[in-house]
């Protein structure tokens, strides 16, 4: 009879447990794609969060489609989510900015909505609460400062861009364009600063790092005098390193005699290895787990109606051969 009692206990306080968990409400992380190891690191930052905050009426939920091109796939979770009575908040990275924000009016949600890594565009901003991630604009000037630096009369550049509707990656670009140019709001650099983009540029890859790689492979191949590339995001880096580095111990001469410069986003994965090695000029890296980790207790403030700063950013990284030991600031 004890040891029914016992098993009985247990079981009543698992399903105690399971109430309870199931009564939390859900703070959602909604990511581009689970596919992409810098997404991996929100997902982290939002595990810490859970931990750190176990006794919690919420909990940080990560979600997302498999692929990180599948942008109806995350407007799809965007809607079904916030047709769940238990979501209290929703933290988005819109892959296709304009569609994202179509589901958002769509569901005309109650609950607060923010953005993380990547914000809607300027005229649907009224659709989030704040934007956090960041400062996308900033982090592309940068990339076009390290390559001025290394090639200061200019030169034949390529762009080699993610989504063609994310507007984290448009913001970096048009950063990128005001650095190298000296001037605002251009689409296309056509001489501006001695910098001139090349037909067939930008290139987009859907964030995939093996087409980025192919992408600069068929770009040297037709371009052989080319002068720059500036990646906005690190796909070719972090999500095809081997093949990068393949294809980078094509042209290590002029690499390493700046002939050929390659600026980058990102500090994830192999990208620092990649920067010590010499493979790139500079990185100008995000901190995507402090993203993850901070997004519950934004959430929680707009829940209750607290102040909270619009944008709120997470800082930069910036790499170099010289300082890849160093570089990362935790």
């Amino acid at each position: 009879m004890k040891k029914v009692a016992l098993v009985l206990g247990a079981a009543a306080l698992a399903l105690s447990s399971g109430s309870a968990l199931a009564q939390k409400k859900q703070l959602v992380i909604v990511v581009k794609g689970l596919d992409n190891p810098f997404f991996e690191a929100i997902h982290q930052g939002c595990e810490k969060w859970n931990k750190e905050n176990a006794s919690s009426p919420y909990q940080c939920f990560y979600t997302g489609p498999a692929s990180t091109s599948d942008e109806a796939g995350e407007a799809q979770i965007v809607s079904d989510i916030l047709g769940k009575s238990d979501t209290a908040a929703v933290a988005i990275s819109p892959s296709n900015a304009p569609m994202i924000a179509n589901s958002i009016k769509s569901a005309n949600p109650k609950i607060p909505i923010m953005t993380i890594d990547a914000d809607l565009k300027k005229e649907d901003s009224a659709e989030r609460k704040t934007y956090l991630g960041t400062d996308n604009y900033l982090m592309g000037y940068k990339l076009g400062e390290y390559l001025k630096k290394a090639k200061p009369n200019g030169g034949k550049v390529c762009f080699i861009e993610g989504n063609a509707a994310a507007d984290n990656i448009l913001r970096r670009a048009s950063g990128s364009r005001d650095s190298l140019s000296g001037k605002k709001g251009l689409d296309r650099l056509n001489g501006e600063g001695g910098w001139t983009e090349i037909s067939g540029c930008p290139v987009f890859t859907n964030d995939d790092g093996a087409k980025g790689v192919q992408a600069m492979s068929d770009i040297l191949t037709a371009n052989p005098k080319l002068d720059a590339f500036v990646i906005e995001g690190g796909w070719p880096l972090f999500g095809a390193p081997q093949p990068y580095r393949q294809l980078t111990d094509q042209f290590k001469d002029q690499i390493a005699k700046k002939e050929l410069v390659i600026v980058a986003a990102d500090t994830i994965g192999d990208e620092v290895p990649i920067a010590k090695e010499g493979r790139v000029e500079a990185l100008v890296g995000q901190r995507p787990f402090e993203m993850g980790y901070k997004a519950p207790s934004v959430m929680i403030d707009l829940i209750n109606g607290k102040k909270v700063d619009d944008p709120v950013f997470t800082g930069l990284d910036e790499c170099t051969k010289a300082t890849a030991d160093t570089c990362i600031q935790r």
